[in-house]
C-alpha cells in the first residue's frame, strides 16, 4: 500500500455510484491537492459491468465479484450503493468485519436497521459515513455533527423529498390535480414507476430520523415517526391555501416539545413569505434552530448522480484524513444517546389546522361546525365559504388557532356525523407564528 493514498472500492455503479466514480476521476487532481494525498478508485463491483455510464474507468477496476473487494487489503474505504436491505447490510457488515470503513447512501437502511451497523462499526473500531443519506448535496450532516455542536436544537424543519416537492409545486403553479402531475414528475424521471416511498412520506421518514438522532441523540426512531403522504391533497386545497397566503409543502419536523421530541412527517400549510416555502420543484431545504445560531437554512439539490456523488465523495475524504492522522472516531459517527428523551405521541401535538368541510348550503351549518369545533378547544381564526347551491354540498374553509391533535380528530368525528355534512373533512396541519 502506498503512504501516499488511500484507496477506495465502491459495491454498486448504478445512478449514484456512478456519479461517485465521476466526481473521484474528474476531480482526483482537486482532491489531491486539498488533501494532501491521492484518493484512489481501485474497484467498482456491480453485476453489470458492460453498460456504458458515460465514465472511462480504468483497466482493471470494474469487477463482478464483491469479493474482490473484501479481500483487497489496500482497500481501507468501502462504499455502498445498491441501496435496499439485503445485501446491502451483510456487505456493509462483512465490510466492517475486515477492518474497512464505510460509506453509504442508504437511508432506509440506516434508518430501520442502522443500530446493527453503528454498533458493529464501533466495536471495530471504523467509521461509517452517511452524508449522501439525507438531501443529496447539501451537507446537512456535516452541520448537524459539527456545526450545531455548540447548540442546544429548538427545531427542524425539512423539505427532503424532491419528487413530493415538484408534485406539490406543479399542483400550486399549474392548478393540475394530483395525479397529473405526478405522471408528469414520473415522464421527467423524478418519479419512479412505483413513488410510494416518496409520495407517501417514507423516504422521508427515513431521512428525518437521521436528523432527529443527530439533533435529539435519541436512538434511531422510524417506527416512532407519524407519517402521512400527499396523495390525498387536491388541487382545491392548493387553491385555498393560496388564498389563504400559505404554501402547502410535505415537510419533515422534528422539535423539543415540553420536554419532549416531536417526529412527524405530513403535508405542511407554510406562510408563503417564508423562506422554506420558496423551495420549489426537485430542490431539498433544511431550517434548522438552535439556540445559540438562531435560525439557518440550507438549500440545494436533493437527487441525482454527480450531486449525491459529491456528498459520498466528501465523506470518503474526511474518513481519508481522519486515516493519515490516525484519528479514526474524531467525530463520533452518531452522538450519545440520551436515555430520558421521550417520542411525543401525534395526539399530543399542538398544531394549527386548516379545514375544508363540505356542507350543505343552509342557515345555521357554520355555527354547528363552529359549536362542535369550540366544544373540543378548537377556536377559529378566520372562514372561506364559496359558491351558493339549491341542492348538493359547497367547501366551507376554517382556519384554526393552536389545538391539541387528538381534540381535533375528535371534534372532527362528530363534525363528518352531521346530517349536513358530506363526506370525510379534510385537514391540512399549518406550521409558522400565528399573526395576532
Amino acid at each position: 500500500m502506498k503512504k501516499d493514498t488511500v484507496n477506495v472500492g465502491i459495491i454498486g455503479f448504478g445512478v449514484v455510484g456512478s456519479g461517485t466514480a465521476k466526481v473521484l476521476l474528474m476531480n482526483k487532481g482537486i482532491l489531491k491537492e486539498r488533501l494532501g494525498f491521492k484518493i484512489n478508485l481501485k474497484r467498482i463491483a456491480d453485476l453489470d459491468i458492460k453498460t456504458d455510464r458515460g465514465i472511462k474507468i480504468p483497466e482493471g477496476v470494474l469487477t463482478t465479484d464483491v469479493n474482490d473487494i473484501f479481500n483487497d487489503p489496500d482497500i481501507q474505504i468501502v462504499v455502498e450503493l445498491i441501496g435496499g436491505m439485503r445485501p446491502a447490510k451483510d456487505f456493509i457488515l462483512k465490510a466492517i468485519q475486515k477492518g474497512k470503513h464505510v460509506v453509504t447512501a442508504n437511508k432506509a437502511l440506516l434508518a430501520t436497521e442502522g443500530v446493527d451497523i453503528f454498533n458493529a462499526a464501533q466495536q471495530a473500531g471504523v467509521e461509517v459515513g452517511f452524508e449522501a443519506a439525507v438531501a443529496g448535496a447539501i451537507p446537512i450532516i456535516k452541520v448537524m455533527k459539527e456545526g450545531r455542536v455548540a447548540n442546544r436544537i429548538k427545531a427542524v424543519y425539512g423539505i427532503i423529498n424532491g419528487t413530493s416537492n415538484y408534485i406539490l409545486t406543479k399542483m400550486t403553479d399549474e392548478n393540475v390535480e394530483f395525479s397529473a402531475a405526478l405522471k408528469e414528475a414520473q415522464a421527467l424521471g423524478y418519479a419512479e414507476a412505483d413513488p410510494t416511498f416518496d409520495i407517501e412520506g417514507i423516504d422521508t421518514a427515513h431521512k428525518l430520523t437521521l436528523l432527529a438522532t443527530l439533533s435529539y441523540g435519541i436512538p434511531l426512531s422510524y417506527n416512532s415517526i407519524y407519517i402521512e403522504g400527499i396523495s390525498g391533497i387536491s388541487a382545491q386545497d392548493i387553491s385555498f391555501a393560496t388564498e389563504l397566503g400559505y404554501k402547502v409543502k410535505l415537510l419533515a419536523i422534528t422539535k423539543e416539545s415540553g420536554g419532549e421530541i416531536e417526529l412527524r412527517v405530513h403535508p405542511t400549510m407554510l406562510p408563503k413569505e417564508y423562506l422554506i416555502a420558496k423551495v420549489d420543484g426537485p430542490f431539498n431545504a433544511i431550517y434548522v434552530e438552535g439556540d445559540a445560531t438562531g435560525s439557518t437554512m440550507y438549500y440545494g439539490r436533493g437527487a441525482g448522480s454527480v450531486p449525491t456523488g459529491s456528498a459520498v465523495v466528501s465523506d470518503i475524504a474526511d474518513i481519508a484524513r481522519n486515516i493519515r492522522k490516525d484519528c479514526i472516531g474524531r467525530v463520533p459517527t452518531i452522538p450519545r444517546i440520551a436515555g430520558d428523551t421521550k417520542i411525543k405521541k401525534i395526539g399530543d401535538v399542538i398544531s394549527r389546522y386548516y379545514f375544508r368541510f363540505s356542507a350543505l348550503d343552509r342557515p345555521g351549518v357554520l355555527s354547528k361546525i363552529s359549536g362542535i369545533l369550540g366544544s373540543h378547544n378548537i377556536s377559529i381564526a378566520s372562514v372561506i365559504q364559496k359558491g351558493r347551491r339549491a341542492e348538493g354540498a359547497v367547501p366551507l374553509v376554517v382556519l384554526s388557532h393552536e389545538a391539541k391533535e387528538k381534540d381535533m380528530r375528535q371534534a372532527i368525528k362528530e363534525i363528518d356525523r352531521l346530517p349536513v355534512v358530506k363526506g370525510k373533512t379534510v385537514f391540512i396541519r399549518v406550521e409558522g407564528k400565528e399573526e395576532s
